[in-house]
């Protein structure tokens, strides 16, 4: 069950990628409601990764990039931008929910700002992370 860990992290990536892009697009919008249940379910699916992702590399330890030529660098500045960045979105991904969910809108908004972005790369980039260590260039 433990090798199907990462194919698992990619799908709840994605996911909070989705989540995030239309949660962004129903406050956009003005609808709420549907905003607030939008990023509750992002946060949730967040969590999850990172229980299932601490969960995998408990058990597995790390694996391998086997990419190389120009390839290896470019992993490995996705690699490093998306860690320092997932471990930075933690406190404001928690912070930013925490000021909606208080309704402490004028606060939530000025940080939500700089949360959104970084939670879509982080996102994402895990999902392309995930390609191209377990599809792209696996041996």
């Amino acid at each position: 069950m433990i090798e199907h860990l990462p194919t698992l992290n990619a799908l709840l990536n994605a996911t909070s990628a989705i989540l995030l892009v239309t949660g962004h697009h129903f406050i956009k919008r003005g609808n709420k409601v549907a905003h607030k249940k939008c990023m509750i379910a992002t946060f949730s699916v967040s969590t999850l990764f990172l229980i299932s992702y601490l969960t995998y590399h408990y058990h597995h330890g790390t694996t391998r990039f086997m990419g190389e030529g120009f390839i290896r660098p470019v992993y490995f500045t996705i690699l490093i931008s998306h860690t320092i960045l997932a471990a930075a979105i933690v406190p404001f991904a928690i912070i930013t929910l925490r000021r909606g969910l208080r309704d402490q809108i004028e606060k939530h908004v000025k940080i939500a700002r700089w949360t959104y972005p970084i939670w879509l790369y982080v996102s994402s980039t895990g999902v392309i992370v995930y390609l191209m260590l377990y599809h792209l260039y696996s041996r």
